[in-house]
């Protein structure tokens, strides 16, 4: 499925995404390793089984990357030009290895580009729940959006 246009979208349209994923341990010690993170949090069971969650959590920065990654297809796949920004991150509750993730997206502020007809400025909400609906990622993200008409 393609993305849409910046003409495609209005402000407070919301996605609920039908793709989700299940995050397994190999997702986070990969993450970790590809990203030099070698936070015992994330890697080390008999660590993290002191600490107040038990167990290990996944690395925040693969959850946040993952819910951003499950809205592409349904909002800004081949018609973005380039994230600008993520703004107001924050993690509610921690993402287990096991955990189900889903994101649901609402489109809070457009403006088109006061240097390029053939642009826009899109701020989308993102935000992941896992499979107890909890919420577990949220940010805004600024997307340099192609417009399909100028």
């Amino acid at each position: 499925m393609a993305g849409l246009y910046y003409d495609q979208f209005e402000e407070g349209m919301e996605f609920h995404h039908a793709l989700t994923r299940t995050v397994t341990e190999m997702d986070n010690v990969l993450f970790c390793a590809m990203t030099h993170n070698p936070q015992p949090l994330h890697l080390d069971e008999e660590f993290a089984s002191k600490t107040e969650f038990g167990q290990r959590i996944v690395n925040s920065l693969f959850t946040l990357g993952l819910v951003i990654g499950v809205t592409v297809g349904d909002t800004t796949l081949g018609t973005t030009i380039g994230n600008l920004g993520m703004n107001d991150v924050r993690f509610k509750n921690p993402v287990f290895h096991g955990d189900t993730i889903r994101a649901v997206t609402r489109v809070k502020e457009m403006r088109p580009s006061k240097s390029r007809p053939d642009a826009g400025l899109i701020v989308f909400e993102h935000i992941g729940y896992n499979q107890r609906d909890e919420e577990v990622a949220y940010c805004t993200r600024t997307a340099f959006m192609r417009r399909q008409t100028a």
